[in-house]
């Protein structure tokens, strides 16, 4: 869905990161983790085609892109109801916002104020909205963010619950490191470049990862395997079993 080689972005004359190369593909969660100004956000961007200056190359593979950004304006004074939300920006028929609400467990508050939402509840409502035409590449960005500790992980098992029902590959954002492993296929850590990257168990024992994330690495939840019809080769790209 997804192609990147050697790429590279500058900001200010200074390499935000460099050389990044990766691949995602269907039925996948590949997540981009990295403390905060490493190029996380800035890769995201490339694949959405909103930052277009750049150096190497990217091939995005489908224009069904479903996209839920790291931060939104919403005026909480106002009174949005779930419906109202997921309708702001586009048209959806009614059974596109029941099939998106009820996939993501929140159907029941479609008519219910977003300022009464909790932060869990309203990622959900997000994700939902991304979702609703189908996508066949998910780009989430930091799609936790705000959301209590057992909420991430009900997150985590929502979307690789999303990618194995709608076959869609998933780009996933996040610096989150105790969750980093949870439903997630292929990790790629950035730091300026690729530190490291690979299946979680190789990422979670290598030595750049540990030396890049220091005690936080010892964090980590337990693994979640899953089977493919695909590998991913350490360079990132796929290989077809």
């Amino acid at each position: 869905m997804l192609k990147t080689a050697n790429l590279s972005y500058k900001f200010d004359d200074k390499y935000i990161f460099s050389n990044l190369s990766f691949e995602t593909a269907n039925d996948s969660v590949f997540k981009l983790v990295g403390d905060n100004g490493s190029g996380k956000s800035t890769t995201a961007k490339i694949a959405l085609g909103i930052y277009k200056k750049i150096d190497g190359k990217v091939k995005t593979y489908t224009n069904k892109i479903g996209y839920v950004p790291q931060k939104i304006s919403i005026d909480w004074t106002l009174p949005i109801r779930v419906l109202d939300f997921m309708t702001l920006t586009e048209e959806l028929t009614q059974d596109q916002i029941n099939s998106a609400l009820n996939m993501t467990g929140v159907e029941h508050l479609k008519n219910k104020s977003l300022s009464n939402l909790s932060g869990g509840e309203f990622q959900r409502v997000l994700i939902a909205r991304a979702i609703s035409k189908q996508p066949e590449l998910l780009v989430l960005d930091e799609p936790v963010q705000g959301v209590a500790f057992k909420g991430e992980i009900a997150l985590y098992e929502l979307i690789k619950k999303i990618s194995d029902k709608m076959k869609c590959g998933i780009l996933l954002i996040s610096h989150d490191l105790h969750v980093v492993m949870s439903a997630t296929d292929y990790v790629l850590c950035l730091n300026g470049h690729v530190c490291c990257s690979g299946t979680p168990h190789h990422v979670v024992q290598d030595s750049k990862y540990k030396e890049l994330f220091g005690d936080r690495a010892s964090n980590i939840l337990s693994l979640y395997e899953h089977k493919h019809d695909h590998t991913h080769s350490p360079d990132g790209t796929i290989d077809q079993k």
